[in-house]
């Protein structure tokens, strides 16, 4: 593998000067923005390092939250069609771009391509940038690695069939699905394409069909689930793993999907107190220097700029491996419970 082909790493900045660190309060009180590194992506385009994931984020709290990102920083927003949000974030946008707080070319937004419009992925790809009020996507992901029965562009239940499973479309394979991304970048609809909950195998088979091979593989990944399998091998082939999910579904995944959240692991506490920070900012930095893009969610104001200040330290060599001992292999985020098949099986 040709160097040029691995994923470059994301430089980070420390304690001791060097790289970025978040700037210094200015005179009136105020705190300035943390703007995060960026990622070079295979496609050429750069990708900051954390960004705002909008899943379950309130519609009524949207405006407020995404112009308080911006204020404090984030440049890269997470969005998907299944959210069904995608209508507020693009208001959203819209007035930031009307008003001057952040200009388009400065923001990273990507959407996603849900599991029922595999065979329409122009269509429901236009229906996301109608909604977000955008000409062109930053990034765009197939949502989940599985096409389930269409019923209509911007209809996102889960199929499920009188026998209680998923209804899966047989007749419409990734490869297809694949290429139709790739016709819009062709089309200068979208700027980067990607994949998301594909495993080292489905990741393998897509590099093999490629003509534009997946910039981002967007996954679950936390102290508590790890997938150091999966991280190597798409930094090897230079994919950039992106780690939804990166706090461990923190209280919302529990009461969802009754997981267990890493926030409240001894280790992760001992440690986060070991460097004066909280759980969660300690969690997100394990997550940066294992050389992955973060998009934590949060619905509180006062958390934005929490998970932003995560670039004043570096844990520890020894401390990572602390951390790594704590993975449980444990997907805190699980769609069997809703679709009635384990698609990971």
């Amino acid at each position: 593998m040709a160097a040029k082909d691995v994923a470059p790493a994301v430089t980070l900045g420390n304690g001791h000067g060097g790289g970025m660190t978040p700037a210094a309060p200015p005179s009136n009180g105020h705190r300035r923005a943390i703007m995060a590194p960026a990622v070079t992506l295979s496609s050429g385009h750069r990708m900051p390092a954390v960004g705002l994931g909008v899943w379950r984020m309130e519609n009524t709290a949207v405006r407020g939250l995404i112009h308080a990102a911006i204020r404090n920083g984030y440049r890269h927003f997470d969005c998907a069609a299944k959210y069904q949000n995608e209508a507020e974030v693009g208001d959203a946008l819209a007035e930031a771009f009307q008003t001057g707080l952040v200009k388009r070319e400065d923001l990273f937004i990507t959407t996603k391509l849900w599991n029922s419009d595999h065979g329409h992925v122009i269509e429901a790809c236009k229906d996301s940038l109608k909604k977000l009020k955008l000409d062109y996507l930053d990034l765009y992901l197939v949502h989940f690695p599985v096409a389930t029965r269409h019923t209509e562009i911007g209809s996102f239940a889960s199929v499920i069939g009188e026998d209680g499973v998923l209804d899966i479309d047989t007749t419409v394979s990734l490869e297809s699905t694949w290429h139709a991304m790739e016709d819009l970048v062709n089309m200068g609809l979208v700027r980067s394409i990607g994949i998301s909950n594909y495993g080292v195998f489905l990741t393998r088979d897509c590099l093999a069909y490629a003509k534009i091979k997946p910039a981002v593989n967007q996954i679950e990944m936390h102290p508590y689930f790890q997938r150091d399998s999966l991280v190597k091998f798409c930094q090897k082939h230079g994919i950039c793993v992106t780690a939804h999910t990166p706090l461990g579904g923190s209280t919302a995944n529990a009461k969802l999907f009754g997981s267990l959240s890493c926030l409240e692991d001894p280790v992760i506490k001992g440690l986060a107190e070991k460097y004066g920070k909280t759980p969660a900012q300690l969690v997100l930095r394990w997550g940066l220097q294992k050389n992955t893009v973060v998009i934590p969610k949060t619905s509180k104001v006062e958390r934005l700029q929490e998970n932003l200040e995560v670039f004043d330290f570096d844990i520890s060599d020894e401390d990572m491996e602390e951390i790594k001992a704590v993975d449980r292999n444990h997907r805190t985020n699980q769609p069997a419970k809703f679709w009635g098949i384990d698609v990971y099986s």
